[in-house]
């Protein structure tokens, strides 16, 4: 291939001849994990948020029912789990997707794909500190113990708030009647002191754990995992106190109806429970400072994911067991259950559970970000300093600072949490790719080590039969809705959902004339899926930032890359 073109590729020879590179010169990084310190990272990342506060809000959209949800989410997750697994085994270098894109599909996708986990990363990473910033504040309160308002709140959901009371108090409601979140915003905007004609209003915990957390990474993997491998044994001891402790609160009758909203309730919390699912991708990043890549991170990824999808389960019977479901739309599931059922000593140990979980969520995303960047800035994608190595520390520092930048300031005076989908998009394209890229790997199968292998099951006949009978029974099922789909009707809502419908027919045809193999292809398809779950506008957002992206590329990266030289192209 010219090395002119967009879709230059680099093969999995010249990448593993970096990686040896990398270890003679200034470029390398100190291998210290194991299996245990890779499970436990993986659990770290995937038990945070989603068992600590957005479970709250899918169980009480999909009722019991919502196990099924994270069943789905697991099996979709799976498959992309096990191609991460035969990339990172075949290729174990730092860059997860980006890296794996770039020997499957080329340059162009390899830089889409890096553009996206930028965006999934730092999303995420806001996130997670705006909502530690919440807990952390709140277990304060507990222990009387009163950060100013102004110093706990982002700047636009104080200003927000403002305007939102002002409104309330005019038409006659009483402050005490307001919600605690709508006092905090209140009191924030009006008690915050001025400079330069400006509210002075910014979240300091969120500042402040971003901080920590950057400066533990930046410090050394060591040190990193340690503090990790702590944060997982206390949360998994609480969320294993909940389940038994909670199982002897559980009402069977509120279990009844099991599924109040159907299917369409149940994925309605497809976009945040996703979001809490996408930690084994940043095991990915750490291959450089693994001990035994090949092996151990095949084995991590799937443990974590294993784990963590029953632990999940486990929690959402309990929470729906405990109360009604309806009651479940909170901010904080765990510690609201205990509080209603008078159990006030297991909502203390919650609420302290949670700021660990959701610190140790941020410190896994936080280590792998700087681990995409420095991966592009080798390929000269970004510029040299991104991949810049402490001589001490052993850790990208200079990609370890910029992330800690532009995660911090962010989550200082803006509430990103309505563009949490971003982030989920972000990584579901990203899924999709790797899982395209086994199969697109199969014909270059010479270029593989002997490691780990997804299982071959032949979907010649099994995917066009399976979608096949998909559509059969939608039609049997609704088809007055079936029919209207077809229609010009809202056709800007339906574009997911038609890109969906013409993946799946051309993967049925392509699988049933090349043999593909079925877990890859079920793990693509089940992936796009998901993305057709979260809206047109997510889907409209992300354009706009690969569009973005691809600005960059294309008057820096395409010029810069090292394959720009023709350099081991395929």
């Amino acid at each position: 291939m010219s090395k002119h073109s967009f879709f230059r590729r680099k093969s999995i020879k010249h990448i593993l001849a970096d990686v040896e590179s990398n270890a003679k010169n200034e470029h390398q990084l100190k291998k210290t994990l194991t299996l245990r310190d890779l499970t436990a990272l993986g659990i770290a990342a995937i038990i945070g948020a989603g068992i600590f506060s957005t479970i709250g809000n899918a169980s009480a959209s999909g009722g019991p029912a919502v196990i099924f949800l994270f069943i789905f989410i697991a099996f979709a997750c799976s498959f992309s789990a096990m191609c991460y697994a035969e990339f990172a085994s075949s290729i174990p270098i730092s860059g997860s997707a980006y890296t794996y894109a770039y020997a499957s599909f080329g340059e162009v996708v390899a830089w889409i794909i890096g553009w996206a986990l930028i965006v999934e990363y730092a999303i995420g990473n806001i996130v997670v500190a705006i909502s530690w910033s919440d807990y952390f504040t709140g277990l304060l309160s507990g222990l009387h113990m009163h950060i100013p308002e102004f110093l706990t709140m982002d700047f636009l959901s104080a200003k927000r708030g403002f305007e939102e009371v002002q409104q309330l108090l005019a038409s006659g409601q009483t402050f005490e009647a307001l919600t605690f979140n709508q006092q905090e915003a209140f009191l924030a905007w009006q008690h915050a002191p001025i400079i330069a004609g400006m509210k002075l209003v910014f979240d300091l915990p969120a500042l402040g754990i971003v901080l920590a957390i950057s400066a533990l990474i930046y410090r050394g993997v060591n040190e990193t995992k340690k503090v990790g491998n702590i944060f997982v044994g206390l949360k998994l001891i609480v969320i294993v106190l909940v389940i038994v402790v909670g199982a002897f609160y559980i009402n069977p009758d509120n279990w009844t109806p099991f599924s109040p909203n159907g299917m369409k309730g149940v994925l309605r919390g497809v976009s945040s429970v996703f979001f809490a699912y996408i930690g084994f991708d940043a095991l990915a990043t750490t291959a450089e400072e693994c001990k035994d890549p090949k092996k151990d991170l095949p084995k991590s990824m799937i443990a974590s994911l294993v784990l963590c999808s029953v632990l999940y389960i486990l929690i959402a019977l309990t929470l729906t067991g405990m109360v009604s479901y309806k009651e479940l739309a909170v901010g904080d599931p765990l510690a609201f259950v205990f509080e209603k059922l008078h159990v006030n000593w297991m909502h203390g140990i919650v609420a302290v559970s949670a700021v660990i979980a959701m610190a140790s969520v941020l410190l896994v995303f936080q280590m792998g970000q700087p681990r995409i960047w420095m991966s592009m800035s080798r390929d000269g994608l970004l510029p040299k300093k991104f991949s810049a190595i402490h001589p001490k520390y052993k850790t990208p520092w200079f990609s370890t600072i910029i992330t800690a930048i532009l995660v911090a300031v962010p989550a200082l005076f803006m509430n990103l949490k309505e563009v949490t989908d971003l982030s989920s998009i972000g990584t579901l394209f990203a899924f999709v790719v790797v899982n395209a890229g086994v199969i697109r790997m199969e014909s270059h199968k010479n270029e593989f080590h002997v490691g780990f292998r997804v299982p071959y099951f032949n979907g010649k006949f099994i995917i066009p039969v399976l979608f096949t009978l998909s559509m059969i029974a939608i039609y049997v099922a609704r088809a007055e809705a079936f029919l209207d789909f077809f229609t010009l009707h809202d056709i800007a809502n339906k574009f997911p959902t038609f890109a969906f419908l013409i993946l799946c027919v051309a993967m049925s045809v392509m699988t049933f004339r090349n043999n593909y193999s079925l877990i890859p292809v079920m793990g693509l398809l089940s992936n796009f899926y998901l993305m057709t779950e979260l809206g047109v506008s997510n889907w409209i957002g992300f354009t706009v930032w690969l569009l973005f992206g691809l600005c960059i590329y294309f008057l820096y990266g395409y010029k810069h890359s090292k394959l720009a030289n023709g350099d081991a192209i395929k």
